[in-house]
């Protein structure tokens, strides 16, 4: 059977040192590319531009996208004014990633999205995010860690009825890793939450279309799955999702 064609949505930093200083050079972790490697997939780098044809373009190649993570979210498109602890933003970056959702759920495309991508599908179809952990309500945990990347942190709850149900060993309990200072307010129509930490903080989210799956996950299972089983299993459990729903020749 052929593999499926995983679009990842890149970035771009400015080089200050070295041979190339003064570039703009297209990022993304390798993490994201190895995680779809291991789970049956083949990776597609998508490299951040802001031509819309051409962003159209790319999803029409590829079976399903995952959306990276990154800069915080451009809080006027929730309706917002920035506040004193909004981080770092890129609003082209949002506008290539708003195109590259919606051209994918024209085309019914599966979603998967990261962090920042969890966090851009939810603004993407009407919902809002606290710009910061502390403009949440009892919030209690350390949500943005010091730990290794690859080590979990603390616990979610899962809904049993969800894409997430079966990925842990014990039903309706996960363990995560955690690096991340905003988080979803207000849930977008049409989706529904799937997972949450101790404190109520919304750690996953899953769309109601039973035709094509939006996932978004507050943290990176990328960044575990080369040395967690069930970080792995969430990449399987997606391209063969893929798989399912695709007729390859």
């Amino acid at each position: 059977m052929k593999k499926p064609l995983i679009g990842i949505s890149g970035s771009t930093t400015h080089l200050e040192n070295g041979l190339f200083a003064g570039y703009n050079r297209c990022v993304l972790d390798q993490t994201y590319i190895d995680a779809v490697i291991c789970a049956d997939g083949i990776p597609y780098i998508l490299p951040f531009n802001t031509d819309d044809e051409i962003i159209e373009e790319m999803v029409k190649n590829v079976d399903a996208i995952i959306l990276s993570g990154g800069n915080d979210i451009f809080p006027l498109l929730y309706g917002e004014e920035p506040k004193e602890k909004l981080g770092e933003i890129f609003p082209d970056r949002d506008k290539f990633e708003t195109i590259l959702i919606n051209t994918a759920v024209k085309l019914k495309k599966p979603i998967l999205g990261i962090c920042r991508g969890h966090q851009l599908i939810n603004v993407t179809f009407g919902g809002t995010l606290h710009q910061d952990l502390s403009y949440g309500e009892n919030v209690t945990i350390k949500h943005f860690q010091k730990a290794k990347w690859n080590v979990f942190t603390h616990s979610i709850s899962i809904d049993k009825n969800s894409f997430l149900n079966d990925i842990f060993e014990v039903s309706g309990i996960g363990f995560v890793n955690s690096f991340h200072h905003q988080i979803i307010n207000k849930i977008a129509p049409g989706f529904k939450v799937i997972a949450k930490s101790s404190d109520n903080v919304i750690e996953a989210i899953e769309n109601l279309d039973s035709e094509n799956l939006i996932l978004g996950i507050q943290w990176h299972p990328e960044m575990m799955a080369a040395t967690d089983k069930y970080a792995h299993k969430i990449f399987k459990k997606f391209i063969d999702y893929i798989k399912d729903n695709k007729k390859y020749k």
